[in-house]
C-alpha cells in the first residue's frame, strides 16, 4: 500500500487486472550479449556436438517466439491472428523483426522452385555480432536463436513448419544469414484452399 496525498493508504492493483503497457521496448546491446553469451555457454556446456549445440539454441528461441507472438498480435492487432501465410511471414519480417531487433528484415522470398519454401535474409544478424566461432566448430551459427524465434512464431499461429539458419558469404567477403522456413505439406495444401 502507498500513502495518497489525502494521507490515507491508496490501494494498488492486482498485477494481472493493470493494463499491458508498451513498455520502453529496449534492451541495451551489452545487456543482450551478455545474457546471449551464457545461454550459449550454457547450451555449450551441455552439447557433445554442433548440431546438438544448435537445435538446443533453437529450442530457447522457441519459446521466446511463442511469447512474442502473443504479445504483438495482442498489442499490434487486437487479438486478431493471420490466417494466410503471405501476410503472416510480412507481420514477421515488418512489426515483429523492428521489435526486436529495431528494424524491418532485409528481404522475405519464396522459393523459385519449392512452393513451400520461404527465405528471410538479414545482412546483420545481432545474435552473431558478439560470438567469435572457434575453428573446431565448422559451421556453427549462433543465428540458430533466431530461427527458433521464428520457428516459435510459425508454429504458435498454427502453420507447421521447420526453419533453419544458413550463413552465406557474400562476393564483398560481408556476410548474412538466411533462415529457410520449409512448411509442411498441410500448410501449403490449407493455402491453396482460401485462394
Amino acid at each position: 500500500m502507498q500513502s495518497g496525498s489525502s494521507g490515507r493508504p491508496k490501494r494498488l492493483q492486482p498485477l494481472v487486472d493493470r493494463p499491458l503497457s508498451k513498455g520502453k521496448g529496449e534492451v541495451t546491446l551489452s545487456a543482450f550479449g551478455f545474457l546471449f553469451s551464457e545461454m550459449v555457454q550454457k547450451c555449450q556446456n551441455k552439447a557433445r556436438t554442433v548440431q546438438e549445440l544448435e537445435s538446443r539454441l533453437c529450442n530457447y528461441g522457441e519459446h521466446v517466439g511463442v511469447r512474442v507472438l502473443e504479445l504483438l498480435t495482442h498489442r499490434e492487432k487486437g487479438l486478431k491472428r493471420e490466417t494466410r501465410l503471405i501476410p503472416l511471414l510480412s507481420f514477421l519480417t515488418g512489426s515483429v523483426w523492428k521489435t526486436l531487433f529495431g528494424r524491418p528484415a532485409d528481404a522475405l522470398e519464396r522459393h523459385t522452385q519449392n512452393e513451400d519454401e520461404y527465405m528471410i535474409t538479414d545482412k546483420d544478424p545481432i545474435t552473431n555480432k558478439f560470438v567469435s566461432v572457434p575453428s573446431d566448430m565448422g559451421a556453427f551459427s549462433c543465428a540458430a536463436f533466431v530461427a527458433g524465434i521464428i520457428q516459435g512464431m510459425i508454429s504458435g499461429a498454427d502453420f507447421k513448419g521447420t526453419v533453419t539458419a544458413h550463413p552465406v558469404s557474400n562476393d564483398d567477403g560481408s556476410s548474412k544469414t538466411i533462415y529457410l522456413i520449409k512448411f509442411d505439406a498441410e500448410v501449403i495444401a490449407r493455402e491453396k484452399r482460401f485462394a
